[in-house]
């Protein structure tokens, strides 16, 4: 059925020939069109424009005419694309987070025990079903704030047929929700207690039985390595993505969060898709990502809820590079998917420009899940996935009105999956 959505006070991230991604000046530019019209056809965005040219809507005889959204005073965007978050899981973790008010670091809680270890224990206990359920209700949360692709990485199995279990979860998830799910398998995201002193073995284990099981199964099409200070080395890192490469899974790589780690070098010599935390970054790292097809992505609810320090997303920009940033949606160190929040951050705590920040979290965040000919923007012929926000008085009051929800309709694959009240 088509949805013909009129009097849009602002049509946001507009594009008549559209591009994969946006980088250094070009961030700070977002076309925009007012006093708008969108029309959906099927799941596609078929046609859109100001008012004042809106066709008469051609149909066929046996064709019912499009419903009709007034979306008077209020902002239409393309959904939100969260391209990193670890959002199959079992349980919280507060009493972790009790430790950090308390001073510990994020090393010393995993040296204890906790961390991703503690993750891992609790999803080994549950059930796929228990786990499927969870899942559910955080995706109907960022559903409601705005969220339509997001990439969800295993990484809490640490054991083969746990790492299998948590992608099959994914597998059952993008069956029962309309938001669009990428698979990433992260079985190198900690290294499990009983491999203590023997890392290497542990990697083998990744290398010759988890790779090829995943493969197998057809269950991942990205792989992922936390290459960083006390997790796994260039070499092995190195190891596990030459390992994906032969079954096909493209790296996407957890970089640099608690030192210069030469991730983003081992990264970009790899072709992945993107590098992820980035608090680190120097002039070799940039110089790296210069000219390569690798996106940079910075996880602001992480280096907020960790009190880490800020990655130089400015010097980036400056440099010429692109910018997305994702949630890190994950029990330990970001429990939140909260885009919106997101980009209350990026402008905040990192002076991006409310236009940076919102290419960060939709074209960019696309592309660093290999969805840029069908998310991230509205364009003729790209799913039609949007947002229809609360009466608003311009785009810049989503990063600003940081405590609220701006989110009234959602669109999801040409369907209304989500209508609040407009009273």
């Amino acid at each position: 059925m088509a949805i013909l959505i009129k009097n849009i006070k602002e049509l946001i991230q507009v594009e008549e020939m559209p591009v994969q991604r946006v980088s250094g000046l070009e961030m700070a530019r977002l076309n925009t069109i007012n006093d708008a019209w969108l029309l959906t056809d099927g799941d596609r965005i078929r046609d859109f424009g100001e008012m004042s040219d809106l066709p008469v809507m051609p149909t066929a005889p046996d064709d019912p005419p499009p419903t009709i959204i007034d979306a008077s005073g209020r902002m239409v965007f393309p959904s939100f694309c969260d391209s990193h978050t670890h959002l199959v899981y079992a349980g919280s973790r507060e009493i972790e987070y009790i430790d950090k008010i308390r001073g510990l670091s994020y090393e010393e809680i995993a040296k204890r025990g906790g961390g991703i270890l503690n993750s891992a224990r609790r999803l080994h206990e549950a059930s796929e079903d228990e786990l499927v359920e969870q899942a559910l209700g955080r995706l109907t949360e960022i559903t409601g704030y705005g969220t339509g692709a997001v990439e969800i990485k295993s990484g809490y199995g640490l054991t083969v047929e746990d790492e299998l279990k948590m992608l099959r979860v994914i597998r059952k998830l993008q069956k029962r929700t309309p938001l669009t799910l990428v698979p990433t398998f992260l079985g190198a995201h900690a290294v499990p207690a009983e491999y203590k002193g023997r890392q290497g073995e542990f990697v083998d284990l990744v290398v010759n039985e988890m790779v090829p099981r995943v493969s197998e199964e057809k269950l991942a099409g990205y792989i992922d390595v936390f290459c960083d200070r006390g997790f796994f080395t260039i070499d092995e890192t190195e190891r596990i993505l030459e390992a994906g490469a032969k079954y096909g899974l493209r790296p996407k790589i957890h970089a640099n969060e608690l030192d210069l780690s030469g991730g983003v070098q081992v990264g970009v010599a790899h072709n992945a898709l993107s590098v992820d935390h980035l608090e680190f970054i120097g002039e070799d790292e940039i110089k790296a990502l210069l000219g390569s097809d690798t996106m940079p992505t910075v996880l602001p609810g992480a280096a907020f809820f960790l009190g880490m320090v800020l990655s130089p997303v400015r010097a980036m920009m400056d440099a010429g590079l692109p910018i997305a940033m994702a949630s890190d949606f994950n029990p330990g160190s970001s429990p939140s998917g909260n885009m919106q929040f997101i980009v209350s951050l990026a402008c905040i705590r990192y002076r991006m420009l409310p236009e940076e920040a919102i290419n960060a979290v939709t074209i960019n965040g696309a592309y660093a899940m290999g969805l840029s000919s069908d998310f991230g923007s509205v364009a003729r012929g790209k799913k039609a996935n949007l947002f229809i926000t609360k009466p608003m008085p311009s785009y810049a009051f989503l990063p600003y009105a940081y405590g609220s929800n701006k989110v009234e309709t959602v669109i999801l694959n040409g369907e209304v999956v989500g209508l609040r009240d407009n009273g």
